[in-house]
């Protein structure tokens, strides 16, 4: 009996202060503070932390952003029919976090998709993660970017960005808000725009871009981080025929709409493989069968793909040791004709 009435006066003293702690959690504050400096000064034990200073170290923390499992569904969504042309998917990467006022997102466009005219108060910079694109500001000519390639966009320039007509292409896109605002959305890129001659690029393309900045012009130019390939022509316009089209459309028009709907449309769209990826294992593959008609056509897409002549004639190299050297010496042939043609 003395042992359970000793318990129930210790839970009662508990209880009750239990709850002065809650009426008077703003008086507890400076004790707990005190309770800290003691404990450091003493050394008898670790610092009390409390709840606000622990969320200021949180607030501190780094953070990693988890990429999506593939079992789970993306956060994508597709862009706003009036900021973009064509079929455009965009997935967040980072919202803005103050004081920061940066946000980032990977936007991926089909083949002949392309962002209305826009310009941002901030500036923007893309970074080309696969496939080859396009970039114009207003009044220039129009660019061509690769793989690998880093556009500055300058504050305030109009300007537009999208894939090439024949290849998707798909960008990081890191932009500033400036009073909460990113970008200033205009008119749509008509397909005159769009299908404009490509500007040749060179390797030594930073001398002619540093002088636009000194003459006080700041165009939006790629900067290499690849050798600069020669653009290739403008893709047919709206109504003619594709390639698969124009080869056997007129004797064998289902074959001609499989190539273009499931092998190009659905498998060399699946995201398992980047473009550039896809286009090194076909041309391997059609090296090692001895296949010189076909390899003729996937050089050439493999180069607006984001493959360099050098990485290609690495690659017949390497395969005469496993392929053949006749199958090689071949590929070497056809080679030269594309890479002439270009």
């Amino acid at each position: 009996m003395q042992a359970h009435n000793f318990y129930l006066r210790t839970r009662l003293f508990v209880n009750r202060t239990y709850l002065a702690v809650l009426l008077t959690g703003s008086c507890a504050a400076p004790a707990l503070a005190q309770g800290n400096q003691a404990g450091v000064a003493t050394g008898t034990g670790a610092p009390l932390t409390t709840p606000r200073s622990l969320a200021m170290q949180n607030s501190q923390a780094i953070t990693v952003t988890r990429s999506v499992p593939r079992n789970l569904p993306p956060s994508s969504r597709q862009g706003p029919v009036g900021n973009f042309t064509g079929s455009v998917r965009v997935d967040p990467l980072f919202s803005v976090r103050e004081p920061s006022r940066l946000f980032g997102a990977t936007v991926s466009f089909a083949p002949g998709a392309r962002t209305a005219w826009h310009t941002h108060p901030l500036g923007q910079t893309l970074i080309v993660t696969s496939g080859v694109g396009r970039v114009q500001r207003w009044g220039d000519p129009v660019q061509e970017m690769r793989q690998g390639d880093v556009v500055r966009i300058p504050p305030g320039e109009k300007h537009w960005h999208g894939a090439s007509p024949e290849t998707a292409m798909t960008h990081i896109a890191l932009v500033e808000q400036l009073n909460g605002r990113s970008a200033d959305w205009m008119e749509p890129v008509s397909d005159e725009q769009y299908n404009a001659p490509v500007q040749a690029q060179t390797q030594a393309q930073g001398a002619p871009q540093a002088q636009a900045q000194a003459q006080g012009a700041a165009p939006a130019v790629p900067t290499r981080s690849i050798p600069a390939a020669t653009p290739t022509a403008p893709a047919t316009a709206g109504g003619q025929p594709t390639r698969s089209q124009a080869l056997m459309g007129d004797i064998a028009p289902k074959l001609a709409e499989l190539t273009e709907q499931v092998l190009f449309g659905d498998v060399w769209e699946r995201p398992g493989l980047s473009k550039r990826d896809r286009s090194l294992a076909t041309v391997s593959a059609l090296i090692a069968l001895n296949r010189p008609d076909q390899l003729r056509s996937h050089l050439a897409l493999a180069r607006r793909n984001g493959l360099t002549q050098e990485e290609l004639i690495e690659a017949i190299t390497h395969l005469a040791f496993y392929s053949g050297w006749p199958n090689a010496v071949t590929a070497v042939g056809v080679a030269r004709e594309v890479f002439q043609q270009r």
